[in-house]
């Protein structure tokens, strides 16, 4: 029996870019989830000091994530070809 170069391999059929949306999902969810919790609890802002706040802290914990973390302790490359 000769070998056959149309064989199915699961490894290599299920998209690598997904596990990347599937964490950018993840931290974002998380982030908002993290940030609301810390602007509702500081009282006494104005709705737009409100939502600068918000999106600050979405960010700089995006920043921290990829970053930092991502980066340099984990050492893994965000967009990195090698599976």
């Amino acid at each position: 029996m000769g070998s056959h170069s149309n064989i199915h391999i699961p490894k290599e059929s299920w998209p690598h870019w997904t596990w990347y949306a599937i964490e950018f999902g993840i931290v974002l969810a998380i982030s908002m989830l993290v940030s609301r919790e810390i602007t509702d609890s500081i009282e006494g802002l104005a709705p737009d000091t409100q939502n600068w706040l918000f999106m600050g802290i979405v960010g700089v914990i995006f920043f921290a994530w990829y970053i930092i973390i991502r980066g340099m302790i984990l050492k893994k490359k965000i967009l990195d070809n090698k599976y």
